[in-house]
């Protein structure tokens, strides 16, 4: 790729990046929804245990509740929007750039959900982490992950009819390998393991985001034409 065709990529993404940030904003019921539905199922855990000291416990109950607060914010990247509008961005922008976007902007929102499910989480369950440090790498790595992960599914179902179920169904076992590697380097952060032991695992999870953003940049346009 050549510096001109670099530089028209970043602007294209620049540009959709923008148009999803104006529209969560115009339309912030679907974010206060997901917030929503973080603190509730937070709340209903409190309730139901008061407080969890058992590591493995709390770690499984936490990312339990963050996988389907993303699979709630992250679904309606391409399952949301018309056939219609679909074609407008066929005009205006390249389908890697429309990709990225999507990617980019997901991150960031999960990102920023998931540290309101941490902050609540901690708030009410209780923190037993140990190495802070680490347990937010693996938060904001596994964020961009799963994000990444799922604006592509997003994209494969939405050439269907049973959108939201082939999602379902598609997702979760692409995600295990993620997830997999998630709680344990949570569990290591959660039991205060040095970061010399589990840099190793870091840099596997760094690994599987780009394996992600790499298929996908490759796969979409090909999907995209359809």
């Amino acid at each position: 790729m050549s510096g001109k065709e670099i530089k028209v990529l970043g602007k294209e993404i620049k540009a959709l990046l923008l148009k999803e940030i104006k529209l969560e904003f115009r339309h912030k019921y679907a974010f206060n929804g997901i917030l929503l539905y973080v603190v509730a199922t937070v709340f209903v855990s409190y309730l139901s245990f008061r407080q969890i000291v058992d590591p493995p416990a709390w770690n499984a109950l936490f990312w339990i509740i963050l996988l389907f607060a993303s699979i709630n914010a992250v679904s309606k990247s391409f399952i949301g929007e018309s056939r219609g509008l679909m074609l407008y961005y066929y005009t205006l922008a390249g389908p890697k750039a429309i990709l990225l976007a999507k990617i980019i902007y997901n991150s960031l929102l999960m990102v920023f959900i998931s540290l309101i499910c941490y902050a609540c989480y901690s708030l009410f369950i209780g923190n037993i982490v140990q190495n802070q440090g680490l347990f937010i790498s693996a938060l904001v790595l596994g964020s961009i992950g799963i994000s990444s992960v799922l604006t592509l599914i997003s994209a494969i179902a939405s050439k269907t009819n049973n959108n939201f179920s082939l999602m379902a169904v598609l997702s979760f076992p692409v995600l295990m390998p993620l997830l997999i590697t998630l709680m344990k380097v949570s569990k290591m952060a959660v039991d205060g393991i040095a970061l010399s032991v589990t840099i190793k695992y870091l840099v596997v999870l760094g690994l599987l985001d780009l394996i992600v953003l790499t298929l996908s940049y490759l796969l979409f346009p090909y999907l995209w034409r359809d």
